[in-house]
Order: structure tokens, then C-alpha cells, then sequence
């Protein structure tokens, strides 16, 4: 038992770094987007297209990586994945066109697949009283986006521009080689937990409630790559802050987000994930609320004379709002799985694996309509009414099914009352 309980610890520990690491690669245009921007004159419509283009690949292939993880060995899939994305990182350094940046951003979106590998490599090493929280250790490795943010700036300011493509080449061999060496591969009886059809696993998918827990993600997962890769170019056009200033702001919201989603496993292990995850909806969508409220320049015709009011969250407000938003979504993240897992243990593959590809989308599809939103309105603060509206749906669905099962259980207590008179 005490093997086994080291054995579990080091996965979780390899895992979360392979993780954090992979998510650095991931999110790695949320630092070069805004040289690119500069350099070939996006709009802010290109703009949002080129920060997803990574996102689109690790969407896409989160699911079938999901069903792949189900039938082989999740420690092989992870190396597989590493060492697949290195020669496109490699050839960042040769790329000029928008076009080829697209084209890299989405082979290096492969990288986003490690979150659907990682999470069924961690679970089944951990009990169900500890999901919530080993999961939450494993989110966690979200932080590799602060790698990025904190590393990327440096990295082209004292190698140059050409470097980072290398840098990170070779960052991730390194990870890889460690993971090689390190990780344990699953036991005898994990492995024949794999004797069951694909139809056992996709089962699941015909209900309904996985599509509202993926669309639960879709916002506290979603919006959190959608925000990270949005705001250093927010801040710079918003509030007229440098490059450095923007990106230690981005940084500060990344990693407090990244690091609370631990100790929102917790809650959610002793308060059950679905009350953490209301919670969470509403206080972001007070956030968002104010957020959203666009610089505003009102004239009062008073007796005597006009008088004339200015209205705007400024930076440190602004900052503030961003940071409680970030540290709500941490929280959500695990509470979405800590739920998932409550309903379907045996399935954390396939389910955890639709689920992370709507999260995933919202990571591809938010910076685009972030974009699209701007162009259209011709104010910064769209993109917070874009995310207001969408967690106000979401918050919709959450309430009715809540509702619904609420009269279902009474539904069963009255039947079983009747039952038990006769």
C-alpha cells in the first residue's frame, strides 16, 4: 500500500509538470501574438483567429485522445504527445507569414491534448474521496501559462526573437526525457479495467447532463484561455500600458487562477462541486457586470450650468475585477470534474474527454468573437458582454436542471411514501 500511495504521488507530481509544460507551449501566442499583430497588421478579428488556431487542434483531438486513453497506456500517449510537437515548435523560428503561423499554431495545439491524457492518468491512481482534490493538484498545471508570460519576454529579450522557438524545442525534450525516466507505468489491475467496448464508453455521451457539464466548462475553462490570451493586448489598448506591465498583469491573473484550483478540489470534495460551481457563476457574473460597462462621458443640464461626468473602471479596479473573476474560474474547473467524477468514475476518458473539448472550444471560439465583437460594437469592454451573456446561460441551464431534479427526487419520495401506506 505505502508503494503504492509513492507510486501515486509521483505520477501526480510528473504529470502536473508535463502538464504545466505542455500548457506553456499551448498558450504560447498569448506572448508572440502581439509582435505578430504589430509586424503583419492584424485586425483584431485576425488577431482573435491567429490566438486560436492552437486552441482549435486541442479541441478537436481532446475527445478521440480521450477514447485512445481508455484502451492504452496513458504514460506512452503522454510521451507520444511531447515528442510530436517539438519539430513544429522548432519551426516557429522560420516562419513570416500569417498563414504559417496559423498552420504552427494548430500542429502545437496538440499540446492541449495533455489535459484529457493527464487527468485519466492521475484519477485512477486516487480514491474517490481524493479525486477532487488530486485533480485540482493537477489543473493546477494551468500555470505553465505563467511560464510563458513570465518566461517567453525574456527568453526574446536577451536571445532575440529567432530563440524561442528553440528554447521551448528543447524545454520540452527535456520534460519528455524526465517523463520517460520517471513516471510509473499503470498497474496490472488499471490495465484491465480496459476490457470493455467502445460502446461502454461512448454510452454515457446520450445524456444530456454531460452536454450542461460541458457547457459549464465551456465558461470557467473557456473563458479563462480566452482572457489569458486576450488581456496583454487589452491592457495595451484599454489602458495604454506597456508590453511588460501588460504581461505581469496577465501573469498575476493566470497563476492565481492556476494555483487556487487545488484548493477548489478541496471544496469540492467537502462541499460537493455543484454548490462550489454556483457559487463560482455568481460571482463572476457580478464581476462581469461592472466589466462590461464601457467609458462613459454623461453631460447633466443642470439650472445654472452643465454639468458633466466621466465614468470608467480604471486599471487597478479593472485588475482587481479580472483577478476575482480568475480565482472563481480556478475553483469551477475543479469543480466541474470534481462532478464529473462523482457521476461517471469509469468514464473519466470518454466524458472527461467531451467535456474538455467544449472547454477547449470556448479557448478557440472566445478570442474569435472577443475580436469579431470589438470590430462590430467598436468598444474594448465587448468582450465582457460577450462573456456576461454566455455565463448568464449557462447559470439558466444550471438553475432549471437543478430544479428538474429536485422534482424528480420529490416525485420518488411521494411514490415510495405511497408505496410504504399500502
Amino acid at each position: 500500500m505505502d508503494s503504492q500511495n509513492s507510486q501515486a504521488r509521483r505520477v501526480l507530481i510528473l504529470a502536473t509538470l508535463a502538464f504545466a509544460a505542455n500548457f506553456s507551449v499551448w498558450t504560447l501566442y498569448a506572448v508572440m501574438g502581439i509582435q505578430i499583430k504589430e509586424t503583419l497588421g492584424l485586425s483584431s478579428t485576425e488577431f482573435g483567429l491567429l490566438l486560436a488556431s492552437p486552441m482549435l487542434t486541442g479541441a478537436l483531438l481532446r475527445f478521440p485522445v480521450g477514447l485512445l486513453c481508455e484502451y492504452y497506456s496513458c504514460r506512452k500517449l503522454f510521451l507520444w504527445q511531447m515528442l510530436l510537437i517539438v519539430p513544429a515548435i522548432f519551426m516557429l523560428r522560420w516562419v513570416e507569414t500569417y498563414t504559417g503561423y496559423i498552420l504552427i499554431g494548430l500542429i502545437t495545439g496538440i499540446s492541449g491534448v495533455s489535459f484529457t491524457i493527464g487527468i485519466r492518468y492521475v484519477s485512477v491512481w486516487f480514491e474517490s474521496k481524493q479525486q477532487g482534490y488530486a485533480m485540482g493538484i493537477f489543473g493546477a498545471g494551468n500555470a505553465g501559462a505563467a511560464i510563458t508570460l513570465a518566461l517567453a519576454p525574456l527568453v526574446i529579450r536577451f536571445w532575440g526573437w529567432d530563440s524561442i522557438g528553440i528554447f521551448y524545442a528543447v524545454g520540452m525534450l527535456l520534460m519528455a526525457l524526465i517523463f520517460a525516466l520517471l513516471a510509473p507505468e499503470e498497474t496490472a489491475y488499471m490495465k484491465q479495467q480496459r476490457d470493455t467496448t467502445i460502446s461502454h464508453h461512448l454510452a454515457p455521451l446520450k445524456e444530456i447532463q454531460v452536454w450542461r457539464f460541458g457547457l459549464y466548462y465551456y465558461f470557467v475553462f473557456g473563458s479563462f484561455l480566452a482572457l489569458l490570451l486576450w488581456l496583454p493586448q487589452y491592457y495595451m489598448r484599454a489602458y495604454q500600458l506597456d508590453i511588460e506591465t501588460a504581461m505581469g498583469l496577465t501573469l498575476l491573473f493566470v497563476t492565481s487562477s492556476s494555483m487556487v484550483r487545488a484548493l477548489g478540489g478541496w471544496f469540492s470534495d467537502r462541499y460537493g462541486g455543484r454548490t462550489v460551481n454556483w457559487g463560482v457563476f455568481w460571482v463572476c457574473l457580478v464581476c462581469l457586470f461592472f466589466l462590461s460597462y464601457p467609458p462613459t462621458t454623461m453631460t447633466i443640464h443642470g439650472v445654472e450650468k452643465d454639468v458633466k461626468l466621466y465614468i470608467e473602471i480604471n486599471v487597478w479596479v479593472f485588475t482587481a475585477l479580472v483577478l476575482i473573476i480568475g480565482v472563481a474560474q480556478g475553483f469551477g474547473r475543479a469543480s466541474v470534474y470534481k462532478i464529473i467524477h462523482d457521476y461517471y468514475p469509469a468514464h473519466m476518458g470518454s466524458v472527461g474527454g467531451a467535456v474538455a473539448t467544449i472547454g477547449a472550444l470556448g479557448g478557440f471560439t472566445l478570442p474569435i468573437l472577443f475580436g469579431v465583437a470589438v470590430d462590430i460594437v467598436g468598444i474594448h469592454t465587448a468582450c465582457f458582454m460577450l462573456l456576461y451573456g454566455i455565463l448568464a446561460f449557462c447559470m439558466m441551464v444550471m438553475y432549471f436542471s437543478i430544479k428538474s431534479e429536485q422534482r424528480k427526487r420529490l416525485l420518488r419520495e411521494a411514490i415510495a411514501n405511497n408505496f410504504l401506506k399500502q
